[in-house]
């Protein structure tokens, strides 16, 4: 962890760091803060994340692109939103609670960050797996982005909707989610990975979020939040993504030592 962190642009090992600290310090910060402090630590550790992806990402594309990509995907990610607390589609009926603030008709600003930090780090699975040598916009690039990145609200969703943020009008099948929800956010990630046309992007930094955020969602839900079920069956769904990745690099870096000696 040390060696990759070594290898990272500065700034993005710097938020990393700062984001994982968060995480680990949350429990903490609830039992003896209250829950007030401890969502004002969730927000933290949202900014902190999405401060990470975007501190990648602008070490290997620059500001402009950088800022370009952040701007689609949050205006997009806001109008699915808006549209799905208002409408029920694409995710079903929900609405969002006065917990997170600030709020912009109904929806809380911080959600389209919580897409911007977890969407650009699906991406870059999906790239590992099918090879940096194929586009991502592919129908296989992009939907293995849409399925990368839906996994990570099978911790998500259980674990909000418990803390109140959200709320769902007619409780479904998972864990109180109805089955609809995961159809939405594989319809709007593909539609956000569509537009956006992520290339060239940041491997090494942006999978190391996504098997942190793995990692670290896999041991808050299960032992400090209370939901071994979600937990394991998140586990399993993004682990399934981190496997299949492992697999892809490590031929890729042994053909590479293997160059390096020629």
């Amino acid at each position: 962890m040390k060696t990759v962190l070594q290898s990272l642009p500065l700034s993005v090992s710097l938020f990393v760091v700062l984001w994982v600290l968060t995480l680990i310090a949350l429990p903490i910060v609830g039992w003896t803060l209250g829950e007030a402090a401890l969502r004002q630590g969730m927000a933290a550790g949202v900014l902190m994340q999405f401060a990470a992806v975007m501190a990648a990402l602008q070490a290997k594309w620059g500001w402009r692109r950088t800022l370009r990509v952040f701007l689609m995907v949050a205006v997009l990610a806001y109008f699915a939103e808006w549209l799905g607390s208002t409408s029920g589609f694409p995710f079903g009926k929900y609405h969002y609670t006065s917990l997170l603030q600030p709020q912009l008709a109904g929806v809380p600003l911080l959600i389209p960050l919580a897409w911007m930090m977890m969407l650009p780090p699906a991406w870059a699975v999906a790239q590992a797996i099918i090879g940096a040598r194929t586009r991502l916009v592919t129908g296989q690039g992009v939907g293995l982005a849409a399925l990368a990145f839906t996994a990570w609200d099978l911790f998500l969703d259980p674990q909000m909707t418990a803390w109140g943020f959200w709320v769902w009008e007619s409780p479904g099948a998972y864990f109180g989610i109805p089955l609809v929800n995961f159809l939405g956010w594989l319809l709007v990630s593909a539609i956000l990975t569509a537009v956006a046309q992520p290339s060239d992007l940041p491997l090494l930094p942006l999978v190391l979020i996504y098997v942190l955020t793995w990692l670290l969602q896999s041991i808050g839900l299960g032992i400090f939040w209370s939901q071994p079920l979600p937990a394991l069956v998140g586990f399993l769904g993004m682990g399934s993504f981190v496997v299949l990745v492992l697999r892809r690099w490590r031929p890729l870096e042994q053909r590479e030592a293997a160059a390096q000696r020629l």
